[in-house]
């Protein structure tokens, strides 16, 4: 929990009981949740804990760059801890959400669109496991 708590001071986050309880849960978690998962799992811990107060944290490290903050299905928000440039395949047959390397799909480094400033980009690729297996 240590780590944890020097993690968030590093970004200049004060590192509140709730704050350590989100991070506990978010951080170490390959899964891409959404807000409404992360609140679940951390009532496990602080039952009485409100659904605004967890929006809030996560929308505050999202905000500090702890985690990335993306639409990744179904217009539904999950909070990634992997901050470094990555794309996203969601298997239509399970839901899973896995990471892809930048460097596995070939884009360009930069898109350039009429009228617009381009602050960032990732693809999210949508398939199913060959062979029907989960």
């Amino acid at each position: 929990m240590e780590k944890i708590s020097a993690s968030l001071r590093a970004l200049g986050i004060r590192p509140t009981l709730h704050r350590l309880a989100v991070a506990k849960v978010l951080l170490p978690n390959r899964d891409h949740l959404s807000a409404d998962r992360v609140w679940e799992l951390v009532r496990r811990e602080f039952p009485s804990i409100s659904r605004a107060t967890v929006y809030n944290t996560l929308d505050l490290f999202a905000e500090k760059g702890l985690v990335l903050r993306r639409a990744i299905k179904d217009g539904v928000f999950a909070y990634d801890p992997v901050t470094r440039p990555h794309h996203h395949l969601v298997d239509e047959a399970t839901g899973r959400v896995y990471d892809i390397p930048w460097e596995s799909v070939k884009i360009p480094a930069s898109i350039a669109l009429p009228g617009f400033d381009v602050l960032e980009f990732h693809l999210v690729i949508k398939g199913r496991k060959r062979g029907g297996r989960a």
